[in-house]
């Protein structure tokens, strides 16, 4: 079956960076589109970026300028290089995946919180 496993969250003072990571295996097929989504506390799960497999990428509003998503087709992998970090972006980023037969996966989440 299908795994995403995650690495990369945790604290940071506003200002700061971090960089997510999402290894995806098991996949019969090819991944079409990787990206990250967030969800904060009592808010609902959002888009935070998107690429394609031909690395066309899409950013939400808020964290265009400052996050920049990438990936490795050779490794199945995503990465999230978040920079200038605000208290706004603490949230559970969750790691998802779509492949060429529009099936999609998640990962568990990594906890990303940033308060001084």
């Amino acid at each position: 079956q299908v795994q995403l496993v995650e690495s990369g969250g945790g604290s940071v003072q506003p200002g700061g960076s971090l960089r997510l990571s999402c290894a995806a295996s098991g996949s019969s097929f090819s991944i079409k589109i990787m990206g990250w989504y967030r969800q904060a506390p009592g808010k609902q799960r959002e888009l935070v970026a998107i690429i394609f497999s031909s690395g066309i990428t899409n950013y939400a509003d808020s964290v265009k300028g400052r996050f920049t998503i990438s990936r490795d087709n050779a490794k199945n992998t995503v990465y999230l290089q978040m920079n200038s970090l605000k208290p706004e972006d603490t949230a559970v980023y969750y790691c998802n995946i779509q492949t060429i037969i529009s099936d999609r996966y998640w990962g568990q989440g990594t906890q990303v919180t940033v308060s001084s």
